[in-house]
């Protein structure tokens, strides 16, 4: 298995912004690249060939793909849906947003639709208190959210 010429030069445009001693440094936007190439997760395979790829232990590369939670090692739906938990989101709702995203696409935390559209994640917080309770949709952030902002949103998607 090896690197699409895509994703290598969205690796080195990551690369790029670093010291050429310090290329590592473009781990993070290295596997988020070779995530979305790959439909939104990461295989041991591909998380070796980040390795290779920056010139890095392969233990090292494994360590911050497991740390950060914004990189999956299953297969998830076409919207990942992140959903905030921490104090000032649930302080402000967001077991009601938990609930009705459970209840409505018949999923719980963690699962993906049976037609592969939706994962439902929780998160411990994607900053953005000022706008609790609120979600992350793959990369677009949805702030101040009611139940039918939420329903909106669903709908709206393709």
């Amino acid at each position: 298995m090896s690197l699409s010429p895509e994703v290598t030069a969205k690796i080195d445009h990551w690369i790029s912004k670093y010291p050429p001693e310090r290329k590592q440094s473009a781990v993070m936007g290295a596997l988020a690249a070779v995530q979305d190439d790959n439909g939104g997760w990461l295989t041991p395979e591909l998380i070796d060939e980040v390795a290779k790829y920056l010139e890095m232990p392969a233990i090292s590369v494994q360590e911050v793909a497991t740390f950060y939670g914004m990189y999956e090692h299953k297969p998830v739906g076409k919207y990942k849906i992140g959903i905030c938990t921490n104090i000032s989101c649930l302080l402000c709702g967001s077991d009601d947003v938990v609930s009705h995203l459970e209840k409505k696409l018949d999923i719980k935390m963690g699962e993906t639709s049976e037609d592969q559209r939706f994962t439902l994640k929780e998160v411990e917080c994607l900053g953005a208190c000022g706008g609790a309770p609120m979600f992350q949709i793959n990369r677009d952030y949805y702030e101040n959210l009611t139940l039918d902002k939420i329903d909106t949103i669903l709908d709206e998607l393709d």
